[in-house]
């Protein structure tokens, strides 16, 4: 049997428990959380930029974060802010179970823009985006205001579960997705883009 190359990439870096249970509880409340193989990505770019603060917008229930804090620097924080409590009571669990101490990670609940907005200056490597596409394009201005240079903007699910890339789908957040793609690739005085087709897509910016 031949196994896809995307299915192939999704399944090379296997989770572990403690990530397979996040997952599960992701599941029972909803959640959309980053794909393993994006996760195995996301870690590989924290410790290719030694990130000692990174922001994750959604978190979902923790599974994003869980990898995301395996490649960050062990005297970093992750602050990941989140409009649901039922989501940041997932992670904190998760955290548990995977023994992070508090001191690494910050768990904000609160409307995540209203949080951005508070942020300092050029103070953090990394910030990810996985919330309501119709936010995107006020979160990217807001990522390039806090991010140092060399800093790196991702947007996870960046296909919209493969709307974007089809000119006919024209729902919100679709277009959201698309407009903010467009926006963030033509502004070549600002950011370095690039698209990988892992997960369901993701966009990377890197502040110049």
């Amino acid at each position: 049997m031949i196994i896809d190359p995307h299915s192939y990439a999704e399944t090379f870096i296997v989770e572990n428990e403690v990530k397979q249970s996040a997952r599960a509880r992701g599941v029972e409340i909803g959640v959309t959380d980053t794909s393993s193989g994006t996760g195995a990505y996301l870690k590989h770019l924290a410790h290719i930029l030694s990130a000692q603060s990174v922001v994750e917008i959604g978190t979902g229930s923790g599974v994003g974060a869980l990898w995301v804090l395996e490649g960050m620097m062990t005297s970093g924080t992750l602050t990941s802010i989140d409009d649901e409590m039922e989501h940041s009571n997932a992670a904190k669990m998760a955290f548990q179970d995977a023994d992070i101490a508090q001191s690494r990670f910050r768990l904000i609940t609160n409307p995540v823009m209203d949080v951005m907005t508070k942020l300092t200056d050029r103070a953090y490597d990394l910030v990810i985006f996985r919330h309501n596409p119709e936010d995107i394009s006020y979160a990217a201005n807001e990522a390039h205001r806090i991010l140092r240079s060399g800093g790196v903007f991702v947007i996870d699910n960046f296909f919209g579960g493969g709307k974007v890339s089809d000119p006919a789908q024209r729902d919100p957040k679709t277009v959201a997705l698309r407009d903010a793609g467009k926006l963030i690739k033509n502004d070549s005085e600002h950011w370095v883009t690039s698209l990988i087709p892992v997960g369901d897509g993701l966009l990377l910016a890197t502040k110049l």
